[in-house]
Parts: structure tokens; sequence; C-alpha cells
């Protein structure tokens, strides 16, 4: 029974690899995002994490299930990553972009996902700081949260073998250009797939 549950997991998971994106809050990964889709429009799509549509509860109980690739807890929310998600966006033959923070990423190399670890970086905390403020979006207290979670992810971004591909986003279009050739493989057999 353990066997062929395995089997139907793996066959399952079928489809393009997905792409674990990471790094902190004002490195870019957003615009990087928006550029790739309106470029490969029809190829990625995003798993939906779960804290939106569930109980504490019932997370937890799924979380202790194995249903989750990841899951972390941030300001008192639980947030997480299902196996069905990144499955419902492999079977439309899309490449899943799961966009996660650095111990997510930690979580996913304990699974046999086997997708591209994409790490998006600031050229320094001074230029991270700098975008951050520029948004005014957040109070002081929140953005003191944002720089001090930066901080962490950047050191920890630095562990070997975390990331197939290590971009600082110093200059868009180079770390654009270094983002496409890093997925142009995938994005090619999603093309190929698609038209025939």
């Amino acid at each position: 029974m353990y066997v062929r549950f395995i089997s139907r997991f793996l066959s399952a998971m079928a489809g393009p690899r997905p792409v674990v994106m990471s790094g902190p809050s004002g490195a870019g990964k957003s615009t990087l995002l928006k550029k790739l889709l309106k470029e490969f429009d029809g190829v990625f799509g995003f798993s939906v994490s779960h804290y939106h549509y569930v109980t504490r509860e019932v997370m937890q109980a799924d979380v202790a299930k194995g249903e989750f690739l990841e899951n972390a807890e941030f300001s008192g929310n639980m947030y997480g990553t299902s196996k069905a998600a990144v499955q419902a966006v492999q079977a439309k033959n899309l490449i899943c972009i799961l966009d996660i923070d650095m111990q997510g990423v930690k979580n996913i190399k304990r699974t046999d996902l086997n997708p591209i670890y994409v790490s998006i970086q600031p050229p320094s905390m001074e230029t991270l700081e700098k975008r951050l403020r520029d948004r005014k979006t957040e109070s002081e207290e929140s953005l003191q949260k944002r720089l001090h979670a930066a901080k962490v992810d950047m050191e920890i971004s630095k562990e070997p073998g975390l990331s197939d591909v290590l971009i600082i986003n110093d200059d868009l279009d180079l770390a654009y250009g270094k983002l496409k050739d890093a997925l142009l493989e995938e994005i090619q057999k999603v093309r190929d797939t698609n038209n025939s």
C-alpha cells in the first residue's frame, strides 16, 4: 500500500519542475516575476497558500498528516504550501512558482519535489532598506520587522547548496536575464508540450 501511494504521489507530481523563489521583501521578486509572466504568458502558475481558507486546527491536522511541502507561522498566521496546490498547477502543464522564505526552502529540500531553487537578493541591506522605505506602505515597527527578517534571510541564503541560482538584483535587466536563463529549459518544455 505504501509503495502504491508513493508511486501515485510521484506520478501526480509529474509535469514541469516547479520554481522555488526566495528572498527578502524588497529584493525585487515581484518585479522580476511580473516581467517573466508578461513575456511568457500561459507558462507559469502559482500554488495557492492554504492559510486563507482553513481554520488553524484543520491546517495543523493537515501538516501533521504530511500534506504540506512547507509551512510557517508569521505574525500569528499559519502559512503553507500543500502538495495538492502544486499538483493542481503541474496538472495544467504549468511551471508552478512558489514564493517562500528561506525556512520554507529548507523544508522543501527535505521533500521529493525537485524544484529549481532561485534566490533573489538585494545588493546590500542599505539598498533593501531604501527600497522598503520608498514604498511607504508600512509603519516603522513593521519595517524594522521586515529588515530583521531580511537580514536573517540573507545570511541563510549564503549556505552552500541551498539555491541553484543566486541572483543579486542590483540591475533589473541583468537580474531578469539571469532568471530567464535559469528557467529557459523548463519554459521550452512547457511550450513544446502545449504545441504538440
